[in-house]
């Protein structure tokens, strides 16, 4: 008799889209496991590993008194605005922060502020961990 079928089914399964998937996959995954970064900072203690300073033109400290200094000269938290514009003479450059780390946070804001609203990078010193 003659019962064969005219469409014959072959067994064989190739497996080169399957390897194609796992690629696309593996690099899907090392991509999206490198943008993950670790969080919980110290916050009580103003300290990095290694503390990156930008060039440093004028340097900018207050003390726990309060007290106020721009480039080592006494200064007035009323008039750091006109002696940072004087240090930075319009050029934008960079400041550097030295601020104690018992000042409260709204000085530190209003000094960065001043900073960057006459162009100039700002940066935060900080003591290195050990």
């Amino acid at each position: 008799m003659g019962l064969e079928s005219k469409h014959k089914v072959d067994a064989s399964f190739s497996m080169s889209s399957m390897t194609d998937i796992i690629f696309l996959l593996l690099i899907f995954f090392m991509l999206t496991s490198s943008f993950i970064t670790p969080s919980g900072l110290p916050v009580s203690l103003p300290s990095a590993k290694k503390p990156k300073v930008a060039i440093q033109n004028v340097s900018v400290t207050i003390t726990k008194d309060l007290k106020f200094a721009v480039n080592d000269k006494a200064s007035s938290l009323k008039s750091i605005e006109s002696d940072l514009a004087k240090a930075l003479k319009g050029s934008g450059g960079s400041v550097t922060l030295h601020i104690d780390e018992a000042v409260p946070t709204k000085y530190f804001v209003k000094v960065a502020g001043i900073a960057t609203s006459l162009d100039a990078k700002v940066s935060v010193a900080a003591k290195p961990e050990k």
